[in-house]
């Protein structure tokens, strides 16, 4: 499960979120590749842009539940 104490620094503000234990497996960028984005640097997903559709809201909860070391995470912010 992720947690948002260990969460990266450029997930952009807001209720999904990113965390250390991402694997850069690519699955929430292909799934969600207007909110998801890669940090080549550190080679890690990111959130990019919080959803603003339901359907936007949907992508990022099907990456969020089929990413395999369950790195996203939604605070409900």
């Amino acid at each position: 499960m992720a947690d948002a104490a260990n969460k990266y620094a450029e997930n952009v503000a807001g209720k999904f979120y990113v965390d250390d234990q991402c694997i850069d497996c690519d699955l929430c960028r292909e799934t969600a590749p207007v909110n998801f984005k890669r940090n080549d640097d550190g080679g890690h997903s990111y959130v990019y842009k919080q959803p603003e559709s339901p359907e936007e809201e949907a992508l990022c909860k099907e990456a969020m539940e089929g990413c395999p070391v369950e790195a996203i995470g939604n605070d409900g912010a």
